[in-house]
């Protein structure tokens, strides 16, 4: 029996877990930073940690399993671009997709929330070997963004500024973010490294954690394992907001607010440089909020200074103006990161030689 449409999507809005999983895994497009289970075994999946990290296949027939082992995570996962299942926490085993109609699909896994543990996406399989398509290719254009809550789009989805318990975890949406916005606008593959909460130098009211630039060479922490073949073309940072969104403290390595501000461009600088030698052909946008009246984006436009002054010429600084901050906590709505996506797509656009550059 084949459902109707509606019918369908209602069948599938919750997981169902499989008795007997099946077992020819389908090969996998992969965006975001991921560490292999098994280098020598595929199909036992891979680990995850950053935001918006997400998986696509191919496959023919009329059923797929989606294998997890995630007690952390929300997802929306996708056949032929309709939304099929929507995976909360959903533990570990198999969730069954379809019936779906006869032929070619394609199937993708977004993950939408923020958490600080590391999950398994073990993969996409189907019962037939013969049902196995290639995985899609990988898009000619890379972005990446680096940044905090903001990149991450911590509580974006919410209606109310106040929101206790769970309720960051369950509004957050990456991929209605800023940053997803303006990849899937260009019809690129996007990567985003990001952690709420975290700095340069000071995470948020001077709170403990590795600051972002620590964090970044984390695939999936404690490990460090990078794929030679991720090479874009563009990186948006967003960083700035946890240093100088709140007053320094007694106890904090800083006594004046010159001394952070000295320590946070000097840091920010080596950042950037570092991100340079690891991508000779990327150009750089810096952004900022015009919050504490104006501080983030001032020390912003010095690093940028500093790094003209040191020679680097492919790099230039985007304000993010106007911002309602609506969503959880007072950060940016979905409205916030769509305005945001908006400023970088014009921006981009008035370059296009900015996808131009070779990636090898």
């Amino acid at each position: 029996m084949r459902l109707a449409l509606p019918l369908l999507l209602a069948f599938l809005a919750a997981p169902a877990f499989a008795g007997t999983p099946v077992g020819t895994a389908l090969p996998l497009h992969i965006g975001g930073r991921v560490v292999a289970v098994s280098a020598d075994d595929p199909a036992q999946g891979y680990r995850h940690q950053w935001p918006g990290t997400y998986f696509e296949a191919r496959f023919k027939g009329t059923e797929v399993h989606l294998r997890l082992n995630d007690e952390v995570n929300r997802f929306n996962v996708y056949v032929d671009g309709q939304v099929v299942n929507t995976p909360s926490r959903p533990g570990e085993g198999d969730i069954v997709l379809g019936p779906f109609p006869p032929g070619d699909h394609t199937i993708r896994a977004e993950k939408l929330s923020e958490s600080f543990d590391a999950a398994q996406f073990t993969g996409f399989f189907v019962a037939d070997p013969a049902n196995v398509l290639p995985a899609p290719e990988a898009l000619p254009r890379e972005i990446e963004f680096i940044g905090d809550s903001y990149t991450v789009g911590y509580g974006n989805t919410s209606s109310t500024r106040t929101c206790p318990g769970d309720q960051v975890w369950a509004t957050t949406n990456t991929q209605l973010a800023f940053g997803p916005l303006t990849a899937k606008h260009f019809g690129a593959d996007y990567r985003i490294n990001a952690i709420s909460g975290r700095g340069v130098v000071r995470n948020y009211n001077g709170g403990d954690g590795l600051h972002l630039p620590q964090a970044y060479p984390y695939t999936v922490a404690p490990q460090m394992v990078e794929t030679a073949d991720w090479r874009p073309q563009i990186i948006v940072i967003g960083l700035g907001t946890n240093d100088f969104s709140t007053p320094l403290h007694g106890g904090e390595v800083w006594t004046t607010r010159d001394e952070l501000h000295s320590d946070f461009e000097q840091t920010y600088v080596q950042f950037v440089q570092t991100l340079r030698a690891q991508n000779p052909q990327a150009f750089f946008i810096l952004t900022a909020t015009d919050q504490a009246n104006g501080e983030i984006q001032s020390e912003v436009k010095k690093v940028l200074a500093a790094l003209r002054a040191a020679g680097e010429s492919r790099i230039d600084f985007l304000p993010m103006n106007n911002l309602s901050f609506s969503g959880c906590d007072w950060h940016p709505s979905t409205a916030d990161d769509a305005q945001v996506a908006s400023s970088l797509i014009t921006y981009i656009d008035a370059r296009p030689d900015l996808w131009n550059h070779n990636t090898e």
